[in-house]
Order: structure tokens, then sequence, then C-alpha cells
């Protein structure tokens, strides 16, 4: 039980970067865009999440970048969750 609790808490903190995120510029290469979200969740959660490779983190920063798959799995548990 404890388990599925879990994995309900780190899907709904990465719907939550994607409705509480943005999108910018690129830094390392120009003309791409990357989706942010600040990263005030558990570490613990943040960290499942980036061994999913569902975001990016770095160190001194206080967001991490949404990968792709990380922003379509999100926009499924919106599916899921908001419709």
């Amino acid at each position: 039980m404890e388990e599925k609790m879990e994995e309900k808490i780190k899907d709904l903190n990465l719907l939550l970067m994607l409705l509480t995120g943005w999108e910018e510029d690129s830094r390392k290469n120009p003309g791409e865009k990357i989706f942010r979200a600040w990263k005030g969740y558990l570490f613990e959660t943040l960290n499942k999440l980036a061994d999913e490779k569902l975001i990016i983190q770095f160190q001194n920063t206080k967001s991490v970048t949404l990968t792709d798959a990380g922003k379509q799995k999100a926009e499924q548990l919106k599916k899921l969750y908001l419709h």
C-alpha cells in the first residue's frame, strides 16, 4: 500500500511541475526550448523522477528541467486527474 502511495505522490509532483512550470530558451542549445519547474518538492521524490529520466536536476539551481518523457507522462497524468 505504501509503495502505491509513493507512486501517486511522485506522479502528482510531476503533474504539479507541468502545471506550475514554464518554457524558456535553452542556454546550452540556442534556439531550443526547455521546460523548467521549481524544485520545491521532497528530495526523495525529485531523485526518483530523475532516476526515471523524467526530470533533470542541476546542482546549485532552484529549478529542474522536465525531459520530453517527463512532459509526456505529466500530460497523461493531467488528462487522468484533471479531465
